[in-house]
């Protein structure tokens, strides 16, 4: 049976069990962050999706309803995530942190997320979309909950909250553009450091471990 025949709601996940219906949304949704991420939302099509899934493209439509609601519910599960792991960062906090402390503890929680790259390029894609009348309201209301996560539960001031989304929009852009590729240049090198700190190595190695979607034909 191919990929695009295969339904999961009559296929067993195994030893006779089925995939909960919780479950295959979030493998739909993990493909859509790929696809999206990868071709924009003009350029991902539910069938890419559901190529990317392994399901059929009638089970993707049937369970969303369309590409946009489709993108609406990935690009919101991407800004979850971001928020789900601030938020467990800063569960640990004693109080007694000093701001740097706290920026930093929340800059290794988001970089940790990059190891799933469609979660940062679907973002991308979703801010890249603020003119649009439908999608503009969807990326102002993602971003500004997760910069009220910022702001209210970690404690930052304005002007803290705005130097930390600034570094980190610029490390957005680097891993988005793969800079990593580039170390050994010089002024590569001296960049990444500069921007990413102690995890330069990491993300390095990171990176060269994500393969581009049809290997980036």
């Amino acid at each position: 049976m191919s990929a695009s025949e295969f339904d999961p709601t009559t296929a067993p996940a195994g030893r006779g069990e089925r995939l909960s219906a919780d479950v295959r949304r979030e493998q739909i949704l993990a493909a859509a962050s790929v696809v999206f991420g990868e071709r924009g939302y003009s350029g991902g099509t539910t069938d890419a999706i559901a190529r990317q899934a392994g399901v059929s493209q009638a089970y993707v439509v049937r369970m969303f309803g369309g590409k946009e609601k489709l993108f609406r519910a990935s690009a919101e599960r991407a800004a979850q995530k971001v928020v789900d792991a601030f938020r467990t960062t800063i569960a640990d906090f004693t109080g007694d942190e000093a701001p740097h402390d706290r920026t930093l503890a929340l800059s290794v929680a988001y970089i940790n997320l990059v190891v799933d790259r469609g979660i940062l390029l679907t973002l991308l894609q979703l801010f890249s979309l603020g003119h649009d009348e439908g999608l503009g309201s969807l990326a102002r209301q993602c971003f500004l909950r997760v910069y009220r996560v910022v702001r209210e539960d970690a404690g930052l001031s304005p002007e803290e909250a705005n130097a930390f989304f600034g570094r980190g929009m610029l490390t957005t852009m680097l891993l988005a553009m793969r800079m990593p590729d580039a170390a050994g240049d010089p002024a590569a090198d001296e960049l990444m450091a500069c921007t990413f700190g102690e995890t330069s190595t990491t993300l390095i190695e990171l990176s060269r471990g994500q393969i581009p979607l049809d290997g980036g034909r």
